[in-house]
Formats: C-alpha cells, sequence, structure tokens
C-alpha cells in the first residue's frame, strides 16, 4: 500500500493526498481540467506551507515531492489503493468507479470512496470486483482529524476491510497513516453523519424559524455543551452543499423527516453561500 491514487483535489482530496505523502506514500491526485489541477496543487502547497511555518513538518518541499497532480486518469493504473473523493453525487460517483475499473491494473488493489453518504454497494456493484470495494471516510480537516470510518458493503471481502485498516491505521514511517479507525454498517451517513446531519438541520430550522440568531445557536452549544463549535459554523466548515447532499441521501434512504433539508438550506445552496469555501454561509468569512 505503498502507491496512493486520489480522485479529486478539492479539500477532501488535497487533504487525503497530503496524509499520505507526509506519511512516505507516492501519491498521484487525478483531477478533471487544468485549472482544477493547479488549484488542488495551490491548496496542496499552502497547506505544507503551512504545517511547516508551525513545525509540524520538517520540509514541505519534500513531502510535495511525493505528490504528482495530473489531468489523466489513466495515471493511476499502477495505485496500490485508489480513493475517490469527487462531488457528493451518486451518479458522477457511480461511473466514475466503472472507470476506473477498467483503469486500474493491479489485481489487488483497492477502490475506496471518501463519500459522507452513499452506500457502498452502489459503487461496488458497478464493477467487476466488488470484494475489493469500501468505503473509507475521512473527516476534514484530514490532516487534523484521527477518525476514519471503514464501510465494506455485503460484498466487500474481509481481506480488504482488514488491509484497508492496516494501512489506515498502521504508525507514519511503517506503511500507515497513523489514524484511528471505526466500522460502520453500510447505510447511508455511517455513524458519525448519521448523528451530526440531523443536529446541524434541526440548528438551521431553529434558525429559519427565528428562534434564535445563528451566533446564539452556536455560542449555546459551545458554551452550554462544551462542542468545540457551533453546528451552524460546522455547517459553513463541511459546505452547505455537502451538507444537503448528505442529507438528501440519508432522506432516500430512511424517509425520516428529520433528515430532510430546509427550505433555508436549499435556498442558501442555490444561492451559492456554501459556507467557508464561498467565504459566506451562516457567517462572512474573510
Amino acid at each position: 500500500m505503498q502507491r496512493v491514487g486520489v480522485i479529486g483535489g478539492g479539500l477532501m482530496g488535497a487533504g487525503i493526498a497530503e496524509v499520505s505523502a507526509r506519511a512516505g506514500h507516492d501519491v498521484i491526485v487525478a483531477e478533471a481540467g487544468s485549472a482544477s489541477a493547479r488549484a488542488a496543487l495551490g491548496r496542496l502547497e499552502k497547506s505544507l506551507a503551512r504545517a511547516e511555518a508551525k513545525g509540524k513538518l520538517a520540509s514541505a518541499a519534500v513531502v510535495l515531492d511525493r505528490i504528482r497532480v495530473t489531468t489523466d486518469l489513466d495515471a493511476v493504473a499502477d495505485r496500490d489503493v485508489v480513493i475517490e473523493a469527487i462531488v457528493e453525487d451518486e451518479t458522477a460517483k457511480a461511473e466514475l468507479f466503472k472507470r476506473l475499473d477498467t483503469v486500474v491494473t493491479s489485481p489487488d488493489a483497492i477502490l475506496a470512496s471518501n463519500t459522507s453518504s452513499i452506500p457502498i454497494m452502489k459503487l461496488g456493484v458497478v464493477t467487476s470486483r466488488p470484494q475489493q470495494v469500501i468505503g473509507i471516510h475521512f473527516f476534514n480537516p484530514v490532516p487534523v482529524l484521527q477518525l476514519v470510518e471503514l464501510v465494506p458493503s455485503l460484498l466487500t471481502s474481509p481481506d480488504t476491510t482488514e488491509r484497508a485498516r492496516a494501512w489506515v491505521e498502521g504508525p507514519v514511517g511503517d506503511g500507515g497513516l497513523g489514524k484511528r479507525t471505526i466500522d460502520c454498517q453500510d447505510r447511508a451517513g455511517f455513524v458519525v453523519n448519521a448523528l451530526l446531519i440531523p443536529f446541524i438541520l434541526s440548528a438551521i430550522r431553529m434558525y429559519e424559524s427565528g428562534f434564535a440568531s445563528a451566533e446564539d445557536i452556536d455560542r449555546g452549544l459551545v458554551l452550554g455543551a462544551a462542542h468545540p463549535q457551533g453546528p451552524l459554523s460546522l455547517g459553513d466548515l463541511i459546505g452547505l452543499d455537502t451538507t444537503k447532499a448528505i442529507a438528501e441521501s440519508l432522506y432516500e434512504e430512511f424517509k425520516e423527516p428529520l433528515y430532510a433539508p430546509p427550505p433555508l438550506l436549499q435556498r442558501m445552496v442555490d444561492a451559492g453561500l456554501l459556507g467557508r469555501k464561498t467565504r459566506r454561509g451562516f457567517y462572512t468569512y474573510e
């Protein structure tokens, strides 16, 4: 598991690529076009420079030398593990897994998804090797947060699950990423988002109704429940488009009203007010 491929160089993809390269792996990031590839490289350079400046990394240049950003999907053909980190859309992910099935030539390669909510079975069955398809769900920001959810489908082999666990939990410098895993059933939302997203949606509904301001809702949870940040601020960090996509996936699977995206969330996404990544969501960011 020394050759890592990451499909998508957004916040999550760049984070996965960074932690893999910092662990000593050879990493290829595949992006859809040249503009997004440049953005991904810039994201990696900025994050690694920040880590070096804070003394958390000896040399950003050394780590960056282990990463290649490309627009050629065929470049991941020889990878030991390929992690999909594209938009949270089931159709787009399924189409990508069909392509990866033909592109990745290693017979033992793990094909993984970083999806937040889409059942892994739906991605595995479009390939000829569903036994090697698994969810490896990192959390944002990837270099900081230790948790990774492992999500095998009904067809994922035990060997694939344990190889994925060994890679994620293994010590840095000894072939692993040095993170911690929890095991999740292949149900929309897995463990964390099945609990977290309804909480964020409830906060949005409270704000939408005029019950309290965004600041007071968040301050209440920080000061009264010892949360590190409030639910609306967290929604901005996750991305309101991603929050909406996860909510829709949860609602499609369970048909529970608490999973339905509130109208305000729908309108904010329509308006492009997606949180920190667009500098405006429930808060405005400089």
